[in-house]
C-alpha cells in the first residue's frame, strides 16, 4: 500500500486507512464512474480527455457533474505527495456520495477519490482469451465506464486462469465488442479495423488517439461491425489501453499470431512518435 498515494475529497490520506463512508453508494451498488490515465514522467497523459469522458459517464449515470478543477487538483495532489513516479497509473474515481442500502439515491455531494501509484510497463505482446459472457449493446451503462466491474473481474479472472492476460468479448449481435480493460482492433488484408461505438464498446482514449493519429499518418483503419470468430482468422490482433497504449497480441487462445506484425509495427511507431511529438495532453 506505501507505494499507492491516495487523495479524497480534498486531503492526501493514508491509502491503508478508512477514507470513504461505509454507506456510500459506490460501495453499496457500484453507483460511480471512473477514469485511469497513464503516468508519464510525473504527469497524466490525456487528462483533458479522460475528464471529458469522465463527463459522458456521469451524465449517462444519471449523476451530477463535478468540478473539473477540483479533480486536476486531486491529481496534481497525488502525484506531488507521494516518490516521483516517471510510468504509473492515476484512477480518478467519482461515486454518487452517500446513499441508501438499495439503488435509490439520496441527495449527497459526490464522492471523489485519486490515487496514483508506479507500475511496470507492459511486456512487447500479450495473450488473450475468448470467453462464452457477452456486452449487451443495449444496456443502460453500454459505452460508460462505470465502477460496476464484477463482469470484468470475472472474465479477466477465467482469462488468468488459462494463461493469459486479457479476455475478449462479443457483444449480443455475436459481433466482436472488447476486452475487459481494453478495446481490441484487428488486422485483415491489410486493414485496421476496430469495433464501432455501437457495439457496445468503451468509447477508449487510447483508441481515440490510434484512429486519429494512424489516419493522419496514412494508415488506413475502418470501425465497422465484425462478427467475433474474425478473431479466429485475422493477421493481427492488438489490443489498446491507457497502460498498454498499443500492444500486439501473440496468442488468441491457441491460435499463435505474430506480434508484432507489419502493421502492428507501424501503428506503434506512429502512436510513438505522435504522443513524443504532441506532449502530455494530446
Amino acid at each position: 500500500m506505501s507505494s499507492i498515494t491516495v487523495w479524497v475529497d480534498g486531503q492526501v490520506v493514508d491509502a491503508a486507512a478508512p477514507s470513504v463512508r461505509a454507506l456510500d453508494h459506490g460501495v453499496t451498488v457500484g453507483d460511480g464512474a471512473f477514469e485511469t490515465c497513464k503516468i508519464v514522467r510525473g504527469e497524466a497523459f490525456a487528462l483533458t480527455r479522460h475528464l471529458r469522458r469522465l463527463g459522458r459517464t456521469l451524465s449517462g449515470l444519471g449523476l451530477p457533474a463535478v468540478d473539473e478543477e477540483r479533480v486536476r487538483e486531486g491529481v496534481a495532489a497525488v502525484l506531488a505527495a507521494g516518490e516521483p513516479v516517471d510510468f504509473g497509473r492515476v484512477r480518478i474515481t467519482v461515486t454518487g456520495g452517500a446513499g441508501p442500502l438499495g439503488s435509490d439515491r439520496h441527495e449527497s455531494p459526490a464522492t471523489i477519490i485519486v490515487a496514483a501509484t508506479p507500475s511496470a510497463p507492459h511486456a512487447p505482446s500479450a495473450s488473450v482469451v475468448t470467453v462464452p459472457w457477452v456486452r449487451n449493446e443495449r444496456a443502460a451503462t453500454a459505452g460508460l465506464k462505470t465502477t460496476s466491474y464484477a463482469e470484468n473481474v470475472i472474465a479477466v479472472t477465467h482469462a488468468r486462469s488459462r494463461g493469459a492476460e486479457e479476455a475478449l468479448l462479443a457483444n449480443t449481435r455475436g459481433e466482436l465488442c472488447e476486452g475487459t480493460a481494453s478495446n481490441v482492433f484487428v488486422v485483415t488484408d491489410g486493414v485496421l479495423r476496430t469495433p464501432p461505438l455501437d457495439s457496445g464498446c468503451l468509447a477508449g482514449i487510447t483508441r481515440e488517439l490510434t484512429i486519429e493519429w494512424c489516419r493522419k499518418a496514412g494508415l488506413e483503419v475502418v470501425e465497422e461491425a465484425m462478427p467475433f470468430e474474425v478473431l479466429e482468422s485475422a493477421d493481427e490482433v492488438i489490443i489498446t489501453n491507457s497502460s498498454r497504449d498499443v500492444q500486439g497480441v501473440h496468442l488468441v487462445d491457441d491460435r499463435q499470431l505474430p506480434a508484432p506484425g507489419p502493421v502492428t509495427a507501424r501503428a506503434i511507431e506512429v502512436w510513438r512518435t505522435a504522443e513524443a511529438d504532441l506532449g502530455i495532453d494530446p
